[in-house]
């Protein structure tokens, strides 16, 4: 990196000696507010929000979604269908024949809404009509007519078995296994055939409707399993999240002693892990060269065949080159490698004086779960508008746009939103808006859903940006003072939190309004890319893959960009363009050290995390399957003792990650101030380098003593 400061343009250069004078003890507190106007847009959509929040929970009903509706949309349960709370489905072969889609597509059969659901067979066969009484029809059919007529034109079901209620839904769940066979016994006894709405149902299509319901049947028993085990080891679950939180926060404080230790002991075996598979493979390849042994794979139905010799000559080439390629950038990198090392065991020293950051994901992620929970919220509100739970709400029409006021109000759906209007008998954009919102949502509320989807990327991306400025401040207060055993502020996290809260909610607005309209416009191109399945337009599929990886690569560079945005506004106190601009110039000059520090930190956590997840996975495992003998008697019985494992292992990863994310934090902004430092200040006594002794040994630098200091130096020097 070039020392020449004239490189720089940004205006506030001439003041590096007054923001970094060892006086101020960290980042500067002489600070204003930031990005002011993102600051308001974001209140401002914000309420917009809330207006969309009240209009969902105003006109929405959750509880018509879990109610089911019959084919005229009517929920069960409700308005004229109170008492009749089950659906009823007149041909479930139907259903079966679309197989796992029908949970997208819906079955494609009438189906009504019943009081109860069947209890015992009832099938319509040409022999005998049966009693129609005993048939299942839709409302105000009249029954007089013709049978086969009633079942030619959907009117009543051809045929139904012994059911019960499943999420309300009436299914033969007891006679699954019969559905494999043609002929049932009716509720006289009588044997009969399956008739469908399409004629005889044969043996295969039966076949084919029990396969896909015992699928079904079986994923609901072991549902129910997986969840009573739960219910059972949940105490021990959390014994377990506790016990990660535990070995987490000691490999932190270790790494504060063994993390340079760690970083050469895993760089040293990587290489060596190369160069002993390529001399393994020249060397079995010389062993079996001319042989016509061969190794053979098997997957799935596919068998692949390899010649030995052919086999091991590939993997020594192969490991060699990788060898090679590792060695050389070890070779020449090994300077930034040893800067990485420093800037990671500083991390560590800074976690360490600082213990109380650990603590601090807990904040972001209660507010990220809240974010997602609004989401999720009005999300499932507005999905609930225009359900209709009223059979004289579809007598409510617009041919001309008019409103029938009585119609509406029989609807007795009428609530927050539009209650306190009194809606007349001639058109209003009020009653229209109203009216049209509740039985027509799917063509208004579709906007507001994009609307929260919005909201939701900008909240998540802001309490992200929140955390990471936070942190971001603490630590940047730990590396800017002058002596670490005094100058640290007393409560670094708690100031940086209220200079973060006071200053620059703008400034995180900003950052994470760039970060969700690229997200939204993600969502976008995988949505045109949905669409695009299944056409013959090649070139238009091309360039939605493009873009999509053009975005997702821009998504990553913005959210680095912004990071390293956050930790120089946390230190100046500027805006975020300007805390952009300074990072992107800092990152583009020393765009080599930037790559192997980012990445020798991502490999020492993730090591890290393995080691974590690792310990208490397998500690569960040996918990669970009762093979560590003295808690024997504790080991509950399961039926899949793997369930709370998987739980466990789960929520180790995330706690894991949520630990060694302030660590990684850590580590960004002392690189980040380590790079302002060696940038603005040049080891004289005006402008003193305040990195750490390592640091200054491995870069070759060192702080010169004041005037009168080396003077006295140079008249030892003489004397001697």
């Amino acid at each position: 990196m070039s020392s020449d400061r004239s490189s720089y343009t940004y205006t506030d250069i001439a003041k590096a000696k007054d923001e970094y004078d060892p006086s101020k003890k960290g980042p500067i507190k002489n600070r204003s507010c930031t990005d002011i106007i993102c600051c308001l847009l974001f209140f401002v959509f914000i309420s917009g929000l809330v207006v969309v929040a009240y209009f969902a929970y105003a006109l929405g009903n959750p509880s018509a979604l879990l109610y089911p509706q019959n084919s005229n949309g009517e929920t069960c349960g409700f308005g004229n269908q109170k008492g009749r709370p089950y659906l009823f489905f007149f041909d479930l072969v139907q259903c079966a024949r679309l197989g796992p889609g029908v949970v997208v597509n819906g079955c494609p059969t009438p189906q009504v809404c019943v009081s109860k659901c069947p209890d015992v067979n009832y099938a319509f066969f040409q022999s005998t009509f049966g009693d129609k009484s005993d048939m299942i029809c839709k409302d105000g059919v009249d029954k007089t007519k013709d049978i086969h007529k009633l079942i030619i034109d959907q009117e009543c079901a051809p045929y139904y078995l012994k059911s019960r209620s499943v999420v309300q839904r009436c299914l033969p769940i007891d006679d699954l296994l019969k559905l494999g066979e043609s002929v049932l016994v009716d509720g006289k006894g009588n044997n009969v055939n399956l008739t469908g709405m399409s004629g005889v149902i044969n043996g295969t299509t039966l076949q084919k409707a029990s396969q896909v319901f015992d699928i079904f049947l079986q994923a609901k028993q072991y549902g129910e399993k997986a969840i009573a085990d739960v219910q059972t080891t949940w105490w021990m679950i959390l014994i377990a999240l506790c016990l990660a939180c535990l070995i987490s926060l000691i490999w932190i404080v270790l790494m504060r002693w063994i993390a340079g230790v760690m970083v050469w002991v895993t760089v040293v075996a990587f290489v060596l892990l190369f160069a002993g598979g390529a001399v393994f493979g020249i060397y079995m390849y010389l062993e079996t060269k001319g042989s016509a042994e061969t190794f053979s794979f098997h997957i799935a139905v596919i068998q692949m065949d390899f010649a030995k010799d052919k086999f091991y000559l590939g993997l020594g080439i192969t490991a060699g080159i990788i060898f090679l390629i590792v060695f050389l950038i070890f070779l020449f990198l090994i300077q930034r490698i040893r800067i990485a090392i420093a800037l990671i065991e500083e991390g560590s020293r800074a976690v360490g004086n600082m213990i109380f950051t650990l603590l601090w994901p807990i904040i972001p992620f209660v507010l990220q779960m809240v974010v997602i929970s609004v989401w999720a919220t009005i999300a499932v509100y507005l999905a609930s508008v225009g359900r209709n739970q009223n059979t004289s709400a579809l007598n409510v029409t617009f041919p001309n746009g008019t409103i029938d006021p009585t119609a509406v109000q029989k609807t007795n759906l009428i609530d927050l939103a539009c209650d306190q209007q009194i809606l007349p008998t001639t058109n209003t954009s009020l009653g229209d808006f109203c009216t049209k919102l509740r039985y027509n949502g799917g063509d208004y509320t579709i906007y507001l859903q994009i609307y929260n989807v919005f909201m939701f990327f900008w909240l998540v991306n802001f309490v992200v940006a929140f955390g990471q400025m936070t942190l971001a401040g603490a630590f940047a207060s730990y590396y800017w003072a002058w002596d670490k055993k005094k100058d640290i502020p007393t409560f670094p996290l708690l100031g940086s939190l209220w200079r973060t809260l006071r200053y620059h909610l703008g400034t995180l607005a900003f950052g994470s309004l760039i970060i969700a309209i690229v997200q939204m416009i993600r969502v976008a191109l995988e949505y045109i890319d949905h669409k695009l399945k299944g056409t013959e337009n090649p070139v238009g599929k091309f360039f939605i893959k493009c873009l999509k990886c053009c975005f997702w690569c821009l998504e990553k560079f913005l959210k680095l960009l912004n990071k390293n945005a956050y930790i120089l506004t946390a230190v100046y106190g500027k805006n975020f363009c300007m805390g952009a601009k300074k990072a992107f110039v800092l990152i583009l000059e020393n765009i080599v050290r930037v790559a192997v520090v980012d990445k020798v930190t991502n490999f020492l956590l993730f090591i890290a995390k393995l080691v974590v997840v690792g310990a208490v996975g397998v500690m569960s495992f040996f918990f669970f399957d009762g093979r560590i003998s003295f808690l024997r008697t504790y080991t509950p019985a399961l039926n899949f003792y793997f369930v709370p494992i998987i739980i466990i292992i789960l929520a180790t990863y995330i706690i894991a990650s949520c630990f060694f994310s302030v660590y990684e934090m850590a580590v960004d902004t002392l690189f980040m101030c380590f790079l302002m430092d060696i940038d603005k200040n040049d080891g004289s006594s005006e402008k003193p380098y305040f990195m750490s002794k390592n640091l200054k040994k491995i870069m070759g630098k060192k702080n010169k003593p004041p005037p009168e200091r080396e003077e006295e130096d140079r008249h030892h020097r003489g004397k001697k």
